[in-house]
C-alpha cells in the first residue's frame, strides 16, 4: 500500500489558521505521506475541486476534511453541492468541526458524509484523531486514485 499512498491528497477546508497548521502538524507527526492542501472557506472549496482559478493545475483531492463554520459558504453548503455534482459526490468527507449540535450531525449525514468528529481541545486528542483519520482513510480502505481522473 506504500506505493498507493504516493497517489493520495487530502484536502482540508478550515478558516482558522491555527487550526489548520495544528491539523497539519499531527498529520505530519503521524507520518503521513499523502499531500496536503488546504482552503480557507466553501467558496475556495468549490473552486479548488472545479479546478478554478486559481486551482486550475491541481489534482483533485482523494479525501475532504471539512469544517462546517466558515464564512463566505460554510461546510454544510459546501458538502451539498459537492454531494449533488456529480464528478464530485463520490470523493469521501469527514467532517472536523466545532459544533457538536446534533442537527448539524444529522444534517450532514443526511447530506452524504462518511465521518462527523468535533475538533479536540487539547493537542494529544487531535494527534489521536489525525492517527485515526489516518490509519482509516489512507492505510486501510480504497480510495480512487486520483492521478486518473
Amino acid at each position: 500500500m506504500m506505493s498507493k499512498q504516493l497517489t493520495i491528497s487530502i484536502l482540508i477546508a478550515d478558516d482558522d489558521a491555527d487550526d489548520r497548521m495544528l491539523i497539519e502538524q499531527a498529520f505530519r507527526e503521524n507520518n503521513l505521506t499523502a499531500t496536503l492542501n488546504f482552503v480557507e472557506d466553501g467558496e475556495e472549496l468549490i473552486d479548488f475541486l472545479l479546478q478554478r482559478e486559481p486551482y486550475t493545475s491541481v489534482i483533485r483531492p482523494s479525501l475532504i476534511i471539512l469544517d462546517l463554520n466558515m464564512p463566505r459558504k460554510n461546510g454544510i453548503q459546501a458538502l451539498r453541492e459537492i454531494k449533488a455534482n456529480e464528478q464530485l459526490r463520490q470523493i469521501p468527507i469527514v467532517v472536523l468541526t466545532t459544533s457538536t449540535a446534533e442537527e448539524d450531525i444529522l444534517r450532514t449525514y443526511d447530506l452524504g458524509v462518511s465521518s462527523y468528529i468535533s475538533k479536540p481541545f487539547d493537542y494529544s486528542t487531535l494527534l489521536d484523531i489525525t492517527n485515526t483519520i489516518k490509519k482509516y482513510w489512507i492505510d486501510t480502505v480504497s480510495l480512487p486514485d486520483d492521478s486518473t481522473r
